[in-house]
């Protein structure tokens, strides 16, 4: 099973649950939106702290999740890529 597409479409939601983030951190001030475009786990603290949106919970969700599935996806996905590959010498 090709797990390439899933990881491409997991990582599109990841970035536009993190653009929506990062349009929020940039309104309340460049300093905050420099840390969460900078800091990975600034960002991770802002989304469940300070970020304010009428569908936090669906955005956080999508951020956390989706990220996570994407690397999860790439790593399966390398790993049987290189389960593929012959050996050096044939």
């Amino acid at each position: 099973m090709p797990l390439l597409p899933l990881a491409i479409l997991s990582s599109l939601v990841a970035l536009v649950c993190a653009a929506f983030l990062l349009v929020h951190a940039f309104r309340r001030s460049v300093g905050t939106g420099v840390m969460v475009l900078l800091i990975p786990c600034y960002a991770l603290f802002y989304a469940f702290s300070q970020f304010e949106h009428r569908h936090k919970g669906l955005i956080v969700a999508g951020f956390v999740s989706c990220t996570v599935l994407a690397a999860v996806f790439l790593g399966l996905g390398a790993h049987s890529l290189t389960a593929r590959v012959p050996p050096p010498g044939f």
